[in-house]
């Protein structure tokens, strides 16, 4: 089979190695791809959002199916292009990308359909939401409706903070048309848990728990980020949470996006809290999570080639899904500065040593030039290790990242290591 991956970073470079190892597997492309990309597929120059373009060439390649990666090309609807035009590819509709791509769609699905989540209310008028913030408690939480790149949420401690939040995406235009109206919610505590999950349009499966760390800095501290690291399994999801969230929170929500005529194939990612009152949904993602994607595909025994059709064909209620016991960990290596201002172009070493250790080193944003790796993104690196346990993983990975090196490279000490 030749498969195409559309996306550029450490997700798509994780989905493309497990890809790698499947002996139906004859040929990678990677639209547009990055410098570690290059080493496992051909790199095609079009970029994510040039849906027509990325159809033509599927079509001109004889491309057996296309992954499309990234959250904005979904929302845009590659996926319609492909489907109309008969191409095979696996990822959500556009109406049913809306479940990660409107906050509003996705916090309206829950409440018409009993879905555990945070209490909150919708705004389209930055003075109607700053008269309703001073009526408030605090924390609380503000969210920009659209998409913005995983940085459209504020944890607002006092009002003054929610008010500026307010100001600077509904008035500032700090996330673009993505903060025409903002959500308003109220401030959950508790553990977090990231569960992916594979879906047909009807049968949902969910993989192996996993946990992010959002935050720049350790301790949970700085600005939110795309993520800073992952770690699977998650240390409080039992078998007796799995149950709950299957019966009142995954099952529901795919029966939900049949019953409003946008059945959801491909990956749907739940992003949950545990709460006192017990678990709920903090977000939808529409795709495979970044960097879960990573520490959950190394752990994966199934050939990914076999799950995707399944998905496509909706047939995934006919495979049974196979994964390591091991624990798996990655530490995103990023460049000082991150989710700011940084610089790019700095040379990488240490690659090839820290992948002797026996650990994966994926590519997020890093370019070849004259057959060396430079920066160029803000995050860099996916330093991602196995153990038996999670701290063999984590103690692995943390080796792996000592033995790399580049100007103002910045990572976070404690990932796997917090409760």
């Amino acid at each position: 089979m030749k498969i195409l991956v559309v996306g550029s970073g450490g997700r798509e470079h994780a989905i493309l190695w497990k890809l790698a190892q499947s002996k139906r597997v004859e040929k990678l492309y990677c639209a547009p791809g990055n410098g570690g990309i290059s080493q496992l597929a051909e790199c095609v120059p079009i970029k994510v959002m040039e849906k027509e373009k990325m159809a033509d060439f599927a079509a001109e390649n004889q491309i057996d199916m296309t992954i499309i990666g990234p959250d904005d090309p979904l929302a845009d609807g590659i996926v319609d292009v492909f489907q109309k035009r008969g191409l095979r590819v696996f990822g959500p509709t556009a109406a049913a990308a809306r479940i990660e791509a409107s906050k509003v769609f996705s916090k309206d699905l829950m409440k018409k359909y009993h879905i555990p989540t945070a209490q909150y209310e919708v705004f389209d008028n930055a003075e109607q939401a700053i008269a309703y913030i001073k009526s408030g408690t605090f924390p609380a939480v503000i969210k920009a409706e659209g998409l913005a790149l995983g940085k459209g949420v504020i944890i607002a401690e006092d009002e003054q903070t929610a008010i500026e939040a307010v100001r600077d995406m509904m008035e500032g235009k700090k996330f673009g048309d993505a903060g025409n109206r903002v959500v308003i919610e109220e401030f959950l505590t508790g553990p977090e848990i990231s569960v992916l999950a594979f879906c047909d349009g009807k049968t949902v499966v969910p993989m192996v728990s996993a946990q992010d760390h959002k935050r720049a800095f350790d301790n949970d501290k700085g600005l939110n980020t795309g993520g800073m690291g992952a770690f699977s399994p998650s240390k409080i999801y039992t078998k007796e949470l799995e149950e709950e969230c299957m019966q009142n929170i995954f099952l529901p929500t795919v029966k939900a996006m049949q019953e409003e005529d946008c059945p959801f194939t491909g990956v749907l990612y739940f992003g949950l809290m545990s709460t006192k009152n017990g678990v709920k949904v903090i977000e939808y993602n529409a795709r495979f999570g970044d960097p879960e994607t990573q520490p959950v595909l190394m752990r994966l025994e199934t050939d990914l080639v076999d799950i995707f059709e399944a998905c496509i064909d909706g047939t995934l209620d006919q495979l049974d899904i196979k994964w390591k016991d091991e624990a798996a960990v990655c530490v995103v290596m990023a460049s000082g500065g991150y989710p700011v201002k940084y610089q790019s172009g700095y040379e990488i070493s240490g690659l090839t040593d820290a992948e002797a250790l026996g650990l994966t080193v994926f590519h997020a944003g890093t370019k070849l030039e004259n057959d060396v790796f430079v920066t160029a993104g803000g995050r860099v690196l996916g330093i991602t290790a196995m153990g038996k346990t999670l701290d063999d993983a984590i103690s692995l990975a943390y080796r792996g990242v000592e033995k790399i090196h580049f100007k103002d490279a910045h990572y976070r000490k404690d990932i796997g290591i917090k409760k």
